[in-house]
This record gives structure tokens, sequence and C-alpha cells, in this order.
């Protein structure tokens, strides 16, 4: 049977399976009228299958190194990936963040596609589709690609409102390179680096600026190895001993109005607003748990995109990683603010995501035991991953049936990272939602709580500087004779 190269990035996450921590992404959508099921299968059927990685597996082959591939699955039946069942009395979000748990803590199987979808009945009234798919299938901004083929954005649209049929190429069927020697790995992946970087420089009419590409990529691998050489985060309560078992939370929908209101008092932007409130949601956690605050580090390993515009349509992973400093020392939400819009801003400038980007290439390309030492030193100077994807700001519908919360939970492979924070805007609000190992973070509620009361705090603390500031003087009214 014919297979199709996988890229080295999405190799290098398939890797990244640990015997407890899963590369996996669970997404939720939730909707006050009740779904029907047939007419989801019909969507997914007609629409989700028109992307090749969901209707094959993936299988290790080649000589001397067996990598992973991509394989068309053989009678492929969509039934063995989607399902309905009921949420458990008493039908509220408690129960099915209890659901969403016990399926978060479930591996995939691998001789199928890597993707599951549960349609939820009873769920206060209305419904629930979960949805799982294996990180090597798409990062965060790919998967925005799937949900606009997924949803429309009227109740009445046709099955098949987008003309298209294959909007993921299945790739290059797999020859020679399965031959390739491992060592040929740094070479490729430095030319995949230089081209990654001059991918928006004419070089001969811009030669300078290509000079200066190549010097930020290169500038980035000192910068990984400086990373590397960072001193560990320390041991807290979200790092330790895994097990399989995974528990969810998500928070309250914030509005992104205020998230740049609160920005703009400051001059910061809304990912700044809503990291800090995150990060003194940690701060409040952490120093429930008997950490010292005020004397310890927590850094969040953050994805950065760096897919070039013209694969902007494609599946796949194109990002690297940066490491964040929390601001969890400081007590005052206006500082934390400060320093993670810093933070933020510095990361903006940094090379390190092309860096890391290169690393993935170089580890998809050697043996798992290779990649997993690589990922447990860098994975040791975090403690979570953090993830922040812009969603859609316009009401989508799924079979008819308008959506009315969307969010995910990015996965925290490895053997440091004990929890993952995503947040997830749609329809102008955002969600926190909190996946953690069940021994590490029992109450992954009480951190979506506590971001919701950071939140506010901030909030409020704009209405009364708003309150307070001068009214401004208007001018005297011209009363004509």
């Amino acid at each position: 049977m014919t297979t199709y190269a996988m890229s080295p990035a999405d190799a290098a996450w398939y890797h990244m399976d640990g015997p407890a921590n899963l590369a996996i992404v669970t997404g939720v959508l939730l909707t006050k009228d009740p779904l029907d099921f047939d007419r989801v299968r019909a969507v997914y059927q007609a629409r989700l299958l028109s992307f090749d990685r969901f209707r094959q597996r993936v299988v290790e082959a080649g000589f001397p190194l067996a990598t992973p591939h991509w394989e068309n699955m053989a009678h492929f039946d969509i039934d063995q990936h989607l399902h309905h069942i009921a949420l458990a009395a008493p039908y509220d979000q408690a129960a099915l963040r209890a659901l969403i748990s016990d399926i978060a803590s479930t591996p995939l199987d691998l001789t199928q596609p890597l993707w599951q979808v549960y349609v939820v009945d009873d769920v206060e009234g209305g419904s629930a589709l979960i949805m799982r798919y294996h990180h090597c299938i798409a990062d965060g901004t790919a998967m925005m690609t799937v949900i606009g083929k997924l949803f429309d954005t009227t109740p009445g649209a046709p099955l098949h409102p987008h003309g298209t049929t294959d909007a993921a190429p299945a790739g290059q069927p797999a020859g020679d390179g399965l031959l390739a020697p491992a060592l040929d790995a740094i070479e490729r992946a430095a030319h995949d680096a230089m081209a990654m970087a001059s991918a928006t420089v004419n070089v001969v009419t811009h030669p300078q600026q290509a000079i200066n590409q190549a010097k930020r990529v290169l500038g980035g691998a000192g910068m990984l190895l400086g990373e590397l050489l960072k001193t560990s985060d320390p041991q807290s309560p979200l790092k330790g001993e895994f097990g399989l078992r995974k528990h969810v939370a998500w928070s309250r929908p914030v509005a992104i109005k205020d998230a740049k209101a609160i920005g703009a008092q400051h001059g910061a932007k809304v990912n700044d607003v809503l990291v800090a409130a995150m990060t003194g949601a940690l701060r409040s956690y952490l120093k429930g748990r008997d950490v010292d605050v005020d004397h310890t580090t927590l850094r969040a390993m953050v994805p950065v995109d760096v897919r070039p515009p013209e694969r902007a349509g494609e599946l796949g992973n194109e990002f690297g990683l940066v490491l964040l400093d929390l601001a969890v020392d400081s007590a005052r939400p206006a500082q934390r603010l400060a320093r993670t819009k810093a933070g933020m801003d510095a990361l903006k400038h940094s090379p390190e995501p092309i860096a890391t980007r290169v690393l993935f290439d170089i580890l998809g390309r050697v043996p798992k035991a290779l990649e997993d030492i690589s990922n447990e030193l860098y994975g040791s100077k975090a403690s979570l991953v953090m993830t922040n994807v812009a969603g859609p700001r316009e009401l989508l519908y799924l079979a008819g049936v308008p959506i009315d919360r969307m969010f995910s939970w990015a996965p925290h492979p490895g053997k440091e990272l004990g929890m993952a924070i995503s947040i997830l805007s749609y329809r102008g609000l955002a969600t926190l939602t909190v996946i953690g190992d069940a021994h590490l973070v029992p109450d992954p509620e009480t951190i979506t709580d506590l971001f919701n009361r950071e939140f506010e705090t901030m909030r409020r603390a704009l209405k009364a500087d708003t309150a307070k500031a001068p009214a401004r003087k208007r001018a005297p009214r011209h009363v004509p004779r």
C-alpha cells in the first residue's frame, strides 16, 4: 500500500507521546439546542474527510531507520470515529467535566486514523461535541482551516458549500527518502531553516535583508543553546510523577472588548492582559498549595506560529517554541501586566521560534529515543504549556445548530510538564482551559475560577480609574439671541 512522507516536524510530534502524557488535542463546542447526530455525521463525512489526514493512519516505515509515514486506511469506516452518547445525571457542567476528563485520559487507537468525535446529548438542554486528534495531524492554527470547512456562517448552508474536495494534499509518496541516512538530518534542517528565514526576502533585490534573516536563524540557534543551559524550573505542585488520568476545567468566558480596554490603559495587547490574568491565577493557586511565590520562578512553554503565508491552508505543524517567564512573584496586577507585556514583546522579536522549529526538523529524523532525551532536557526548563489561539469572530453553525461556545485543551507531553493552559477566543469572548495530571493538579477548576476572579479584579480597577479621571470641560454652548 502506498505511504506518504510525513514532515519531520509532524513526525517529531507523533513521537512525543509518553507512556502517560499523550500528544493529543481535545476540543469542545457547546450548543443550546440539541444536535442531530445523523446530520452531524453527514457533515463530518462530507467535509472532514476531504482532508486526507483524517482518512490516513500512521505507520513506521523505511530502512535502515523506520520513520512515521501516512498510509491511506483500507476500508475506512467513519463510524469507528463518530460516537453518540448521553451525558450522565445531573446533566450539568460538572458531569460534562467528568466525561471530558475520562475521554482525555484515554489513548487513541494507533491502528486507526488518529481522531475521535463524540456527540453528547442532554447537556443542560443542549448538546456538546468533543473532538480529539493527535497533534501530528495539525497545530492550532491549522485546525482553524478545518473549523472553517466544518462549520457554517448561516444555519441553512448546503452540505457542500465550499466547492473544493481536498484542502490537504496527501504529500509525496515515500521512495528514495526512506534510505536517506539519519546523518543528513542536520544538513537538510539547516537548508530548511535558511529557506524559512528567507521565505519572504528576495536575496537579489534585498541582499541585506536576507543576510539579516540568516543572522537571526544563527542567533536563534545560539539562543536555543542558552535556553537549554538554563536552570530547570524548581519543583512545584505542577511537576512530578505522572499517571494516565487527566482532569480538565474551563473558565467562564471573558469579553475581548474588556481585555482590550484594560490593555489600552497600560499600552498592552489583549494577549498580554489574558496572560497576565492567567499568571495572577497561578500565583494564587501556587500560594494556596504552600509555594513561596515571592521567591520562585515559573516558566511556560509557548508555541509561536511560523507558518509561511503560502502554506496557510495546509495541515501539519509549523510553529516553534519559546520559554516565557511568568511574573508569579509580582504581587500587584499592574506590575504583572507590565512584566507580561515586556516578556511577550521580547518573544515577538526573538529568533528562538525558528530555532526550535529547526530542532523539530532534526528530531523528526532521528530515533524516538534520541528525541525523548532532547524533549526531557528542554521540557525540564518549564512547568507548563501555554497556548493562545484566535478563533472565529462570528457565530458559527454545525448541522444547522448555532454554536454557543468553543474551547480546547493543548497537550502537555513529556515527563516534566504536568499541565497545559489554553486560551481560545470565539465570538468576542475568550475561554481559558486547564488540563493536568490528576495527581499533580487534582483541582484545575480552582485555577479557572481564579482566572475569572483575577480578570474581574483588573476590570474593576479599570472602571475605578476611569471614574477617577477628571471629566473634560465642555465648551460653553452658544445660545443665539
